[in-house]
């Protein structure tokens, strides 16, 4: 039975950086989605055909 404890904690221990993984990585996409749009929004993207 003591075995079976240690391999539990490690299961869950497993389980939370897979979630906060994901946490994190949908942060990321959320923040560089948003840098994105303001960055368009100030007129800073797109093409440059304006500039000739």
């Amino acid at each position: 039975m003591t075995g079976d404890r240690g391999s539990e904690l490690l299961g869950h221990l497993m389980h939370d950086l897979m979630v906060k993984g994901i946490i994190v990585a949908v942060a990321l996409v959320v923040l560089v989605v948003g840098m994105v749009i303001i960055w368009r929004m100030a007129g800073r993207g797109g093409s440059r055909d304006h500039d000739r």
